[in-house]
């Protein structure tokens, strides 16, 4: 290490202050801090020492990350084999669905951290380490079989439009990762929804089968007994899909790491969870009130919990600490109506069998919002405690 941090001196001397490149300096030190712990410290002020810092809770997230991803890539393979009919073995399903998804992944990295570097540049600011999820998020909640300039694009929007234009890191309101999202569901829709893009084309096939559970229930079909799925099919995700969205078992296991690290809030999760669950029952027993429903009302609570991208949205999505609610209240409810508006929105809205999206971005908005009210309670209930205290010591 001795040997490598020497050379990053020796590269880094002709962008020091003063030097030739000093205006390149913020790219250079993104190398820098990257590989080692910045050697600066705080001037003035409280001085906290945590061995914790955004690099770190960013690595966290990628490992988290990493479950999902894998079977995401196998799972693309094994939809693949599925469709023709071939004999395959686990490496195979994996190779064939890592060579579709690492070219997205290098996109998705090239892409944004250029645009990230170029501000950094520009504003005269050190790079920050929060592409490291976005950058992997993207397309990991994308069709296998989008195209890479459509995923460009969905990046350059998300960055832009999503962070930057807010100010960078720390200071945007809405996830990237889902404005990337949603910028390609609503500009390229037919690349975004329908039955042929959730499975990676077979050439020797010629109609490809990869309607989802929930794209079939939309349509009224029975989607368990027509795919002949089990909840089990679900949990462990051998369903089509976007890509590293299917496996819950998998979503779990990452929100395990996040949570116990204490870099996702529990409170969020759980809330997201019980709002979901809640609407689910609600609405499963409108026929005992005498009101029709459709197959997605119908559809058992539990199931909608771990189909879609409500597991994957409420673990790696909602509770992004930038654009969720700050305060413990706050986040309760901000978790509840994630659950309560995404169920909502996928059972009765017939041109978008999915919410979770739509759900946390709209509730990203309000989270600000949220915290305003219970930080506005505390701050009356603590006067009137106070004034009641005055009045007994009188």
């Amino acid at each position: 290490m001795n040997w490598i941090r020497q050379k990053l001196d020796q590269i880094k001397e002709p962008f020091q202050p003063g030097n030739k490149f000093e205006k390149y300096a913020p790219a250079v030190n993104a190398l820098d801090t990257f590989l080692f712990v910045p050697d600066h410290t705080t001037k003035k002020g409280a001085h906290i020492r945590d061995a914790v810092d955004l690099k770190r809770t960013m690595i966290t997230v990628v490992l988290a990350l990493i479950p999902a991803l894998i079977f995401g890539m196998w799972n693309t393979g094994y939809q693949y084999y599925s469709q023709t009919g071939e004999e395959f073995g686990f490496m195979d399903a994996f190779i064939h669905g890592a060579w579709k998804i690492v070219p997205m992944i290098v996109v998705s990295y090239g892409v944004g951290l250029a645009l990230e570097f170029a501000f950094a540049i520009m504003r005269g600011h050190e790079v920050n380490e929060g592409y490291l999820v976005t950058g992997l998020l993207i397309p990991m909640i994308m069709p296998v079989d989008i195209p890479l300039w459509m995923v460009a694009l969905s990046v350059i929007f998300a960055v832009l439009i999503g962070k930057e234009a807010f100010g960078g890191t720390g200071m945007n309101i809405l996830n990237p990762a889902l404005t990337a999202r949603a910028f390609a569901f609503f500009a390229y829709p037919t690349y975004m929804s329908g039955n042929e893009v959730w499975v990676s084309e077979a050439a020797n096939v010629d109609g490809v089968s990869g309607e989802t559970i929930l794209g079939s229930l939309a349509a009224g079909k029975d989607a368990i007994t027509e795919m002949g799925l089990s909840s089990a099919h679900m949990f462990t995700g051998m369903i089509p899909g976007s890509i590293s969205e299917t496996s819950t078992l998998c979503i779990l296991a990452g929100a395990l790491l996040i949570v116990l690290t204490k870099v996702a809030d529990w409170r969020i999760i759980v809330g997201g969870v019980v709002g979901a669950a809640a609407m689910g029952l609600l609405l499963n027993a409108l026929p005992s009130l005498g009101v029709d429903g459709n197959a997605l009302t119908n559809f058992a609570w539990y199931n909608h919990l771990i189909v879609g991208g409500f597991a994957f949205g409420i673990v790696f999505m909602a509770t992004d600490p930038v654009s969720a609610a700050q305060t413990m209240k706050g986040k309760w409810i901000y978790g509840i109506l994630i659950g309560l508006i995404a169920i909502l929105i996928r059972t009765l809205n017939p041109a978008y069998p999915e919410g979770i999206m739509l759900s946390i971005l709209l509730m990203n908005v309000f989270a600000p919002t949220i915290d305003h009210y219970i930080v506005e309670a505390n701050v009356k209930r603590r006067k009137k405690r106070m004034q009641t205290q005055t009045v007994k010591t009188a």
